[in-house]
């Protein structure tokens, strides 16, 4: 087992485009393409972002053994401040800064759809809570359960910016006379080549898996950053690990390992837009369902806004329905207890404060993995 990689110039020169390679890219386009239609039935794109990025966050921070249950994670989110601090709740809020990072990276992409050296370091920032930059200093290893080093990447602060500038060039650049593959195959080897290069102190890996969401953004697969990636990684992680050191061990110069390696992600593109899909169509159910409801209990007084802010996080509270509706707070607080009277939402007092949770929604995620067997 080598631990060392001469990290290769991009775009790769060899053939990538097999038979098998292409099939599979049709049916991850496809998969995409309905995921990106299917978001747009939900109206308010902030009940997605705040949602499924949560759970994108958790699965992806759940793959660096930050652990934390759905209630802390929307306790922690609703700033429900009374709760006793535990390790799980700062594990929550880890998955929260993920979040945020998450928020940040695709407003500074959305306009340009340029995805920089830049913007990569002010995710990692987000992430982290440090402005340390790429790494500067030697000594990074990568280890496996055992102790034993597996990967020494790049160790000096030149052949890093060096190898980041490239990969800038490989994202951004969409010319076919620099590179004619298909934006998801390079997906696969955007994804590869930043893991390698691991450039940063820490938090690459969760950095890694925005840039792969966002990536899809800028090429306007998605109007979006929902696809679920970091659950199908987590559910394979043995093999995610096992096929991105096949390809270091052999130098990057065997073409089969690319081609296994770019299979696995084209795969988990299609099996994780076809969950998001169902997600969200389940989403929209349940928000029709609450809309018949709601509107007639309230009549004239019925607003979407009141419908959005149940939907989105699974906690709301009084000051939240007197700042998203612009009510008084008596009238806010009648409106989420006719709510709990049509069984809509569950009412819970922590402390001082009432909390009224949509159980339904929750149950969305926390039942998820049987939702789609």
């Amino acid at each position: 087992m080598t631990s060392s990689y001469n990290i290769p110039e991009l775009p790769l020169k060899m053939e990538l485009e097999t038979k098998e390679i292409l099939k599979q890219l049709s049916n991850a386009s496809r998969a995409l393409a309905e995921l990106k239609g299917v978001a747009k039935t939900i109206p308010n794109e902030n009940i997605l972002l705040n949602t499924l990025v949560l759970q994108e966050a958790k699965d992806s921070s759940e793959i660096e053994n930050i652990v934390t249950t759905q209630d802390d994670l929307y306790k922690t989110d609703s700033e429900i401040d009374d709760i006793k601090k535990t390790v799980e709740k700062a594990a929550a809020k880890e998955v929260l800064r993920y979040r945020q990072a998450m928020h940040v990276g695709f407003d500074l992409i959305r306009k340009n759809k340029l995805l920089t050296n830049a913007v990569i370091k002010q995710i990692q920032q987000e992430l982290e809570e440090n402005r340390a930059g790429f790494r500067a200093l030697p000594g990074t290893q990568l280890k496996n359960g055992k102790d034993e080093v597996v990967y020494t990447p790049p160790q000096t602060k030149e052949e890093i910016e060096q190898c980041m500038t490239n990969l800038e060039k490989f994202i951004n650049i969409n010319d076919p006379d620099f590179c004619d593959l298909d934006p998801l195959i390079k997906l696969a080897i955007i994804h590869h080549q930043f893991e390698s290069i691991h450039p940063f102190y820490d938090g690459n890996g969760r950095t890694g898996r925005i840039i792969s969401v966002l990536y899809l953004v800028t090429n306007d697969l998605l109007d979006l950053p929902i696809l679920y990636l970091s659950r199908y990684i987590t559910h394979n992680k043995g093999d995610y690990y096992a096929l991105i050191q096949h390809i270091r061990d052999n130098e990057g110069n065997n073409q089969e390992d690319w081609q296994k390696w770019i299979m696995f992600m084209l795969k988990g593109i299609e099996q994780t837009a076809k969950e998001t899909v169902i997600l969200i169509q389940n989403i929209k159910i349940l928000m029709d369902e609450y809309k018949i409801k709601i509107r007639d209990k309230f009549g004239t007084k019925y607003s979407h806004e009141l419908l959005n802010n149940l939907f989105n996080h699974p906690y709301t509270k009084i000051e939240y329905i007197e700042r998203d509706l612009q009510v008084s707070r008596f009238t806010a607080a009648k409106y989420l207890d006719d709510i709990v009277d049509l069984g809509l939402l569950s009412k819970i007092k922590i402390g001082k404060t009432n909390y009224y949770m949509n159980d339904r929604l929750a149950e969305l995620f926390i039942n998820q993995a049987d939702l789609y067997k």
